[in-house]
C-alpha cells in the first residue's frame, strides 16, 4: 500500500509541484490550504506523513501541529518561509520531526521524507531493549515506563531506540543529527537539545536529574548503562 502523505501550504504553486514530485515516487497525496481544512483533512483520513508550512491562514501551522499531536505521533515535516532558528526550534519544540526553509530543494524535502520512512520501518533483532524500569519494543515503536506506555514522536523514538542499543556511549549533538536524521543536516545543533529536553520531559521521573539520558559536559549525551 502507497505511503500517504498530507501537504498543507496556502500557496497553490507549491502544493501542485509537491503533488506531482511526490506522486511520481509512489505516494498517494491529499492537501489542504489552511490550518483549519488541515485538521478536517487530517482527522478524516489515515495518513503516514504530513508536510505543514508554518504559515497558514485561519490557523497557523504551529496550532495545526499542537493539534495533530493531541491524537497522533504522525511524522511532520514543517516548511517555514523564515529564516530565523527560533521559528524552527519552536516547530520542533511542538513536536515536529524535521523542518526544511522555503525556498527549497524538492530532491532534498525527498531525501528527508525517505530517511524518515527508513528509520521508521528499521527492524532488530532484539525486539524489546529493558533498560530498569523501561521496556522499548522495537518492533511496534513503543515504550513503557513502570508498564505506564509513553507517547513520542518518531523522532523521539529513533533518538531513544539510538541511545537504548548502544547505553554508556556518548554522541555528539553533531554525532545525533547524522546517526538519526541520516543526511548531510544543515540545521541548528539547539535540535538535539530540544529533543533531549522533551523526552527527559517524558521518560525521566525528574528531568532535572535523569536517570536514563545523561549529559557529558562538553562532549555531547549518553544513556545509563543496562
Amino acid at each position: 500500500m502507497d505511503k500517504r502523505i498530507l501537504i498543507v501550504d496556502d500557496e497553490p504553486s507549491i502544493v501542485k509541484g509537491l503533488t506531482f514530485s511526490l506522486k511520481q515516487d509512489g505516494y498517494a497525496i491529499d492537501a489542504a490550504y489552511d490550518g483549519e481544512e488541515a485538521l478536517e483533512v487530517f482527522n478524516n483520513g489515515h495518513y503516514d506523513l504530513v508536510i505543514l508550512d508554518v504559515m497558514l491562514p485561519k490557523l497557523n501551522g504551529l496550532t495545526v501541529l499542537q493539534r495533530i499531536r493531541e491524537r497522533s505521533n504522525v511524522p511532520v515535516i514543517m516548511l517555514t518561509a523564515k529564516g530565523e532558528d527560533m521559528d524552527k526550534i519552536l516547530g520542533l519544540d511542538y513536536g515536529a520531526d524535521d523542518y526544511i526553509t522555503k525556498p527549497f530543494n524538492v530532491l532534498e524535502l525527498k531525501a528527508r521524507i525517505k530517511a524518515l520512512f527508513r528509520r521508521m520501518n528499521g527492524t532488530n533483532s532484539e525486539s524489546v531493549i529493558r533498560i530498569k524500569n523501561m521496556a522499548l519494543n522495537v518492533e511496534n515503536r513503543s515504550v513503557t515506563v513502570d508498564g505506564k506506555e509513553i507517547e513520542l514522536t518518531a523522532k523521539e523514538f529513533d533518538l531513544l531506540q539510538l541511545f537504548a542499543k548502544n547505553p554508556g556511549k556518548v554522541y555528539s549533538r553533531e554525532n545525533l543529527l547524522e546517526t538519526v536524521w541520516k543526511y548531510d543536516y544543515l540545521g541548528d545543533l539547539r535540535t538535539v537539545d530540544v529533543h533531549i529536553r522533551r523526552l527527559r520531559e517524558k521518560i525521566e521521573k525528574d528531568p532535572g536529574r535523569p536517570d536514563y539520558i545523561l549529559t557529558k559536559w562538553g562532549v555531547g549525551y549518553y544513556f545509563a548503562d543496562k
